[in-house]
């Protein structure tokens, strides 16, 4: 294991807050994208803004600091969990943990695994299709005011035609919202943030955005099934 101040366990909650407070920004601005489906239109103004964001040199490069930065989430978080692990008695921890803590506060390992699992099947559904392997549906492409567009409205129709994908998909925005609910106040109690005279405000800012990110996102996969939004 690392020694010094960069493999401390203090360290390493500074860099997983800061990733996570920059994964919470790119939640916002996916959700508020995706959100575009219920316009209810033929997806011609979500087909407009995903061509946007798929080809505008500033989003493509945030994308790759996003990967970073969801790899360092994810191994920051990992090697904590180990390092909490092989520091902390069992015995002790099992005694005290439900009286320190709340259960997914302590379960942040379980449930971020889950989020990523759920996360790369995410990628194969879009990602790899829209910039490798190509779409799913024919025609791939759809046109509005004579400008030509990947129908990735199309494309998320198909793919939540299938009720397996639908539970899926609403099990991982459950476990975002469990996720969301410890880790929003937390990184900003590592980061030196949550300041006594804000602390109220940052737990109800951080309560309101884990249950509205996670539940518009669940809302998508449901609406496509039930063929809500056309």
């Amino acid at each position: 294991m690392a020694k010094g101040i960069f493999g401390s366990s203090l360290m390493k909650k500074f860099w997983m807050s800061l990733t996570g407070l920059f994964l919470i920004s790119f939640l916002v601005v996916h959700c508020a994208l995706n959100a575009l489906i219920f316009a209810n239109d033929g997806g011609m103004m979500f087909n407009e803004g995903a061509h946007f964001m798929g080809t505008n040199i500033i989003i493509r490069t945030m994308e790759i600091v996003l990967f970073a930065g969801l790899l360092m989430h994810v191994v920051d978080g990992l090697m904590l969990y180990f390092q909490n692990r092989a520091a902390r008695p069992v015995k002790y921890a099992k005694e005290k943990a439900s009286a320190s803590s709340q259960w997914y506060s302590r379960s942040m390992a379980l449930l971020g695994t889950l989020i990523l699992l759920f996360l790369i099947l995410h990628l194969y559904h879009f990602w790899l299709k829209t910039r490798i392997t190509g779409l799913s549906v024919e025609p791939s492409h759809v046109y509005f005011q004579g400008h030509k567009y990947e129908d990735l409205f199309g494309e998320m129709k198909f793919v939540f035609s299938h009720l397996w994908v639908v539970v899926i998909y609403v099990l991982g925005c459950f476990s975002l919202f469990w996720h969301l609910l410890h880790g929003f106040r937390s990184a900003f109690q590592s980061l030196g943030l949550n300041y006594t005279k804000y602390k109220g405000g940052i737990a109800f800012v951080g309560d309101l955005f884990s249950v509205v990110i996670p539940t518009v996102f669940a809302a998508m996969p449901v609406s496509m099934y039930m063929e809500w939004v056309h």
